[in-house]
């Protein structure tokens, strides 16, 4: 058994299919399926039932999936070790974020860490907020922009910053627009209700807390950025999203100043220093600067 198959197996049921894991672990799908293949083979039972569309997990894969998760996670410690005393001329990161992060400017903050560690190889994985809490926690991810609900850090796992996002309701250009006094009315136009369930944000016990954190449907959850601005700007509703959002996408955006539906971000990690140096060194640039806002190694329990 290889550690290389184990991470195939693990592609597989993170991406959801052969074809998309292929694409993650940067080889042909025929090689990948090769090295599952073989994996079951060694083990002598199917990890994957493979007679209708989607992929499935059999009994035998749930029971190996935990253990394939643990196994490469190791090997990483040892790479990460030597990384280390090699300073940083190899090495890898895997970082989670939201779509609507706003707060930093993603991009180009790896970019320049890429000029400056430019052997470290970074992946950026953009998925809910759940999904990102439960990929931390299993070691998929190294860091994650999170975006949880007020007095609701996510447990077990380290805040290494905060910061904090104007959110306002945006409205289809016209002349109809909601009073500034409240989102209540304009709520009322249609029914694009907020971010994503995934995508939480402000308190749930306001208003516009509770609309944030209202169910959309499925095909938003993946899009809900550049989707969610479109069915506003269709007329099909209002949504609550981060100002710079609303304004690159030339909306009108109202100020809902009582009760404030404002959210927190925060980069997270497993413990108060990541012990991937790659990690550690790419948290450092992300929160440089920051000592005024950052609440740097608060854990929740």
């Amino acid at each position: 058994m290889e550690i290389r198959q184990l991470r195939h197996f693990v592609a597989v049921v993170t991406e959801g299919s052969f074809t998309a894991a292929a694409r993650a672990e940067l080889i042909v799908r025929s090689a990948l399926s090769t090295s599952v293949r073989n994996l079951e083979r060694e083990l002598g039972a199917d990890l994957f039932d493979r007679t209708g569309r989607r992929v499935v997990l059999t009994e035998a894969g749930r029971a190996l999936l935990p253990q394939a998760r643990a196994l490469p996670a190791g090997a990483r410690s040892a790479r990460d070790a030597v990384a280390a005393v090699a300073g940083l001329h190899t090495g890898r990161v895997s970082i989670g974020t939201i779509q609507t992060l706003t707060c930093v400017d993603l991009p180009g903050e790896l970019a320049a860490f890429h000029q400056e560690f430019p052997a470290v190889r970074v992946s950026v994985r953009d998925a809910t907020v759940d999904e990102l809490t439960e990929a931390l926690r299993a070691g998929e991810l190294d860091l994650a922009y999170l975006a949880p609900d007020a007095r609701e850090l996510p447990k077990g796992l380290t805040v290494h910053a905060v910061w904090h996002e104007e959110l306002v309701l945006i409205t289809a250009p016209g002349p109809a627009r909601p009073r500034q006094e409240g989102a209540d009315q304009g709520s009322r136009r249609g029914a694009v209700r907020g971010l994503p369930r995934g995508h939480r944000s402000g308190d749930g016990r306001t208003a516009p807390g509770r609309a944030l954190r209202a169910a959309a449907p499925d095909h938003l959850r993946r899009h809900a950025g550049r989707l969610l601005v479109e069915l506003v700007r269709a007329g099909i509703g209002v949504a609550f999203v981060p100002r710079p959002i609303g304004e690159r996408a030339g909306l009108p955006c109202v100020t809902v100043r009582q009760p404030d539906p404002g959210r927190t971000m925060v980069p997270a990690g497993r413990g108060p220093r990541p012990r991937n140096p790659a990690a550690a060194a790419l948290l450092g640039h992300l929160t440089r600067g920051r000592a005024d806002l950052t609440d740097a190694g608060s854990s929740a329990g």
